[in-house]
């Protein structure tokens, strides 16, 4: 009879459930949450999807799952992302997507990308100014220091490789919270961005049209991630691993010589990576890092951040429309963001709505990758000035 006592009592004590605390639950209804808005909104389905179900596994009791339980199945894929791996090869993936000729054919859109940046700046002064004010106001806030600042403040760039980058580096406990909101407001791009634009822009503004950009020849483009890598890699060495996998990939892409390689990168190894890295990025997800008051600042200076990226590049290509007498249309400024290629729909779909002649969407496509390049390389420069 003892002998059952003793089984029984450890059957009960390896049973999840009787370990089950309150924000355990919390965690994984929210989880239940973003699984609900992949599979039924659609929002970000290809990362959401696995980094909700990893944020519920890593809130399961005992089941050793979550990033931090070492020798557990979570804890090796998530050395990935802590010894910098998964980024940088998203980055190959995307410069083997990525068409640079609108860029080449129009480089005064890279100014359009830089008033994306506005976003990332002013978060990052939002989060050190909200920290001194209300560290000593609210119970339990520490404020922020200035490496968990610049984090926050790459969410202004909407590129989910960049933030989870930069963060792995400067702010690991806040990696969940970065990484999540990060997707989300790229997924959420048709719903913030066409007010903004809205808003800012006139009429008139509204329906100009922009001729098609010229072609590029195929020697330029090769030149140009050659070029790009050696510059960059001698001015911000810090951003080499996410600037030269992606000037790699858009090698491969127009070299011509790697068709099939190319053809790899846009499709099952961009998926497979997208795969590790959200089910990896969840399960850092756990109550103790995610529920507490940090976690609230962090998602409205990310909505912050977004926001005025999308504010400055709509101001630039304004500027620019007057500069040009007229050549540009405001529009693309949404684009301003990294949000690939959503943005790009999104000034498409607005453009259209008010002149449903005109086609915006490879005009939109420069800033897009103007802006890549452009918070690739502030994440290089917070890595080597606060890392």
């Amino acid at each position: 009879m003892t002998q059952d006592a003793g089984f029984a009592q450890s059957f009960l004590e390896s049973v999840g459930f009787i370990e089950l605390t309150v924000p355990d639950m919390i965690m994984i209804m929210i989880a239940f949450a973003l699984i609900w808005l992949a599979v039924i909104k659609k929002y970000e389905p290809f990362l959401l999807l696995p980094l909700a179900f990893g944020m519920m596994v890593a809130n399961m009791p005992l089941s050793n799952l979550s990033a931090y339980d070492e020798g557990g199945l979570l804890y090796f894929l998530y050395q990935g992302i802590a010894m910098g791996i998964y980024p940088p090869m998203i980055f190959l993936c995307i410069g083997a997507m990525t068409d640079f000729g609108p860029l080449m054919a129009s480089p005064k859109s890279a100014f359009i990308g830089l008033g994306g940046q506005l976003g990332i700046l002013m978060a990052f002064a939002g989060a050190i100014f909200l920290g001194g004010a209300l560290s000593g106001v609210v119970p339990g806030f520490p404020g922020f220091t200035l490496q968990e600042a610049a984090s926050i403040a790459i969410i202004g760039s909407s590129d989910g490789p960049t933030a989870i980058f930069i963060t792995d580096r400067l702010a690991s406990e806040l990696l969940p919270v970065i990484a999540i909101a990060a997707y989300s407001y790229m997924s959420l791009v048709p719903l913030i961005q066409p007010p903004i634009m809205r808003v800012l822009t006139t009429p008139k503004e509204r329906v100009i049209v922009m001729p098609p950009p010229k072609a590029i020849s195929r020697q330029t483009k090769i030149i140009f991630p050659i070029a790009m890598t050696v510059g960059i890699l001698l001015i911000v060495p810090a951003a080499g691993p996410l600037m030269s996998m992606l000037m790699l990939g858009n090698l491969i892409r127009e070299s011509g010589a790697t068709d099939r390689v190319a053809r790899m990168l846009q499709g099952d190894l961009l998926y497979f990576l997208t795969l590790l890295i959200g089910f990896s990025v969840g399960a850092t997800a756990t109550a103790e890092r995610v529920l507490n008051f940090r976690t609230v600042f962090v998602i409205l200076l990310g909505l912050f951040a977004f926001s005025m990226g999308t504010v400055g590049g709509v101001l630039v290509a304004k500027l620019l429309c007057k500069l040009t007498n007229g050549q540009i249309n405001p529009l693309i400024g949404n684009a301003g963001v990294s949000a690939m290629p959503m943005a790009a729909r999104v000034s498409q779909k607005v453009g259209q709505e008010f002149n449903p002649s005109n086609h915006l969407l490879m005009h939109a496509m420069a800033p897009i990758v103007s802006s890549t390049i452009g918070s690739a390389l502030l994440a290089g420069i917070f890595i080597a000035l606060l890392g």
